[in-house]
């Protein structure tokens, strides 16, 4: 329903870069017209300028829903082109990060619908997920049709207030770079165990993305997926000892790193 009334009324994406071109492929897959877009982007890509879509054009009188998918940087210089749209029936979608209700509404007004959201990189293979949160405006028919937009590139998530989101920047928003790094540092330790650095990054790419893969797919809670593959006295609870150390291990250092990232995510939000 969400996306017939997008093709009547019309969408509006404000920047295109990696995550508004994966957000704009997954609608475009799910049925949304290229005449029903206008994207507003300074340097699009060629893909998109081959969609046959409205590109740098007159933007129409009450679209559906605005996507603003632009740098948090560069919203200043953004925004200002669609306050004509707020105030009205048409929702605004962010995808900012850090950059809160309360702002867009000072540009935008108060009376202005808008749904915040923090998705993550995974969403460029359709594997994200994101988190949302409205303002007093948004109804629960908004609220669909920002989880049905944003379901195109993943999985969503409804916050309870927007404090939350400190933490799901710190927690998803981030969190892909903590996973990146924990392969770059597998294939490191593999390497000191002896084996060449094409083999030691295979296998540590392979071993996490396999395991994050089973740790979504399982009925089994992932502490109870670590019990099973771990034997008693074996290779893997030797390893355990050391990564479940209480002061040295997982625990204690991802707690510290999800906490400076939300501290930072709170600074920023200023």
């Amino acid at each position: 329903m969400a996306m017939e009334e997008v093709n009547r009324r019309g969408l509006v994406l404000l920047g295109c870069g990696k995550m508004g071109s994966a957000m704009l492929a997954g609608w475009l897959a799910r049925g949304l017209r290229p005449g029903s877009v206008w994207v507003l982007d300074p340097h699009p890509s060629d893909w998109v300028k081959s969609l046959g879509l409205h590109l740098n054009s007159g933007l129409p009188d009450d679209p559906a829903v605005v996507v603003i998918a632009v740098k948090p940087q560069m919203m200043e210089q953004a925004l200002p082109s669609l306050v004509l749209l707020g105030g009205g029936g048409t929702l605004f979608i962010s995808i900012a990060a850090g950059i809160t209700l309360a702002r867009f509404e000072a540009v935008l007004g108060a009376q202005t619908p808008i749904v915040r959201t923090m998705p993550n990189t995974p969403a460029a293979i359709g594997r994200g997920i994101t988190a949302l949160i409205g303002n007093a405006r948004v109804d629960e028919a908004g609220m669909q049709m920002a989880e049905s937009l944003l379901s195109a590139v993943g999985q969503t998530l409804r916050l309870q207030d927007e404090g939350q989101m400190d933490a799901v920047t710190a927690v998803s928003g981030s969190g892909p770079a903590y996973v990146f790094h924990l392969i770059e540092a597998l294939a490191a330790a593999a390497q000191s165990q002896g084996l060449p650095p094409d083999m030691a990054m295979k296998l540590a790419r392979a071993t996490v993305g396999g395991a994050g893969q089973l740790a979504e797919d399982a009925d089994e809670d992932p502490a109870q997926l670590r019990v099973n593959v771990t034997s008693p006295g074996g290779t893997t609870a030797a390893a355990l000892k050391v990564l479940m150390d209480p002061e040295t291990g997982f625990p204690n250092l991802l707690d510290r790193a999800v906490t400076a990232a939300a501290l930072r995510s709170r600074e920023l939000g200023k």
